[in-house]
């Protein structure tokens, strides 16, 4: 097993492609975040404006040094963002977020592609993957659902200086 966790891998599927998100990417990830129907039921319902995605979520994003730019493998347009945050080397316990897609790329195959690339990515370091969706969310929920998460408890997260009810879910590894 490799010691450190790798943030910044590519991980290609049949459906998607995930590349380490870069500053030149903002215009592609804005142009599939700006639709306000992909935020209704998340925390921070803004974020479909310009300026309140680029402060809220793609500056941070970027300085995670573990976000993505999720492409449809067909075409190589893109079509969302997600990340992987709050790595414990000492538990081996991972948090799989901030993740959203073009409404074109709803409806479960992409979504279910992408973490599991994602997944089988963490697990060869962590023993759990975490996921925390906003209590509202019953899209992010019943999607984290599909890919087998199990819910695991409350929490309250504080995003952009508010704090918001969530509900935080995992997936164990394998054997």
């Amino acid at each position: 097993m490799e010691r450190a966790f790798d943030f910044r891998p590519t991980l290609v599927g049949k459906l998607v492609l995930l590349r380490p998100l870069e500053e030149r990417d903002f215009e592609a990830v804005y142009a599939a975040a700006a639709d306000p129907l992909v935020w209704e039921q998340h925390p921070d319902r803004e974020r479909h404006q310009r300026e309140v995605f680029h402060r809220n979520f793609f500056t941070g994003a970027l300085a995670s040094q573990s976000a993505f730019a999720i492409s449809d493998a067909a075409t190589g347009k893109t079509i969302g963002s997600t990340r992987y945050y709050d790595w414990d080397e000492a538990t081996r316990e991972v948090c799989i977020g901030y993740t959203f897609l073009a409404r074109s790329h709803w409806g479960g195959l992409y979504n279910a592609e992408l973490k599991q690339l994602m997944l089988a990515h963490a697990f060869r370091w962590a023993k759990v993957v975490w996921f925390q969706i906003g209590s509202e969310n019953w899209r992010s929920r019943k999607a984290i659902e599909k890919v087998g998460a199990r819910y695991s408890h409350d929490a309250v997260v504080t995003l952009g200086g508010i704090q918001y009810p969530h509900v935080v879910y995992r997936i164990d590894a394998p054997g």
